[in-house]
């Protein structure tokens, strides 16, 4: 075992992990960026493959860490990784949500829930975002994506049958 790549894990998991607001999907961008244009990890493509298969798996939603640990490190990687990820916010949030609770309804505590809101969903997007140019989508598979979302936010509706069938167009090469 290389402690050079484990180190590098190491460092950047624990240094994303306090960066996430919104949890870890909020910073797939930098992890993209990370492991695919800076140390070259991935390819975008591979990105994209173990991002779909860590979002399908059963499991924390942050299991595309343990995946990219794995592909640099092997098991090893993949556990360090995880616990990169994990340790560093779950112990901010022990900390402050003693905090949190104390100082519920005080005018600083409203302010900081309203600000931090937007910004959570706004790097959500830039996940989501990240995550279509990996999949190389065509114009209108930006569109349907698009009336996806909007179906989603703005109504009720089971979305497995949509995406069982968007799924079959893109597996048809249709999208």
């Amino acid at each position: 075992m290389k402690l050079g790549p484990i180190l590098s894990l190491i460092s950047f998991f624990s240094v994303l992990s306090i960066l996430s607001v919104g949890g870890s999907n909020s910073v797939v961008p930098e992890m993209a960026r990370h492991a695919v244009e800076v140390e070259h990890w991935l390819t975008l493509a591979q990105f994209t493959d173990i991002f779909a298969i860590s979002q399908a798996t059963p499991g924390p939603s942050n299991l595309i860490v343990a995946l990219i640990g794995f592909k640099v490190a092997g098991l090893w990687g993949a556990l360090v990784a995880q616990l990169a990820m994990m340790l560093p916010a779950a112990s901010l949030m022990l900390l402050v949500s003693r905090i949190w609770v104390t100082s519920s309804g005080r005018p600083w505590h409203l302010a900081l829930e309203h600000g931090l809101a937007p910004i959570a969903v706004g790097l959500i997007f830039a996940s989501g975002w990240t995550i279509a140019e990996g999949a190389s989508l065509s114009t209108i598979g930006y569109v349907i994506a698009a009336v996806c979302t909007l179906l989603f936010w703005k109504s009720h509706i089971n979305p497995i049958p949509i995406i069982a069938v968007v799924g079959v167009l893109g597996w048809m090469r249709l999208i």
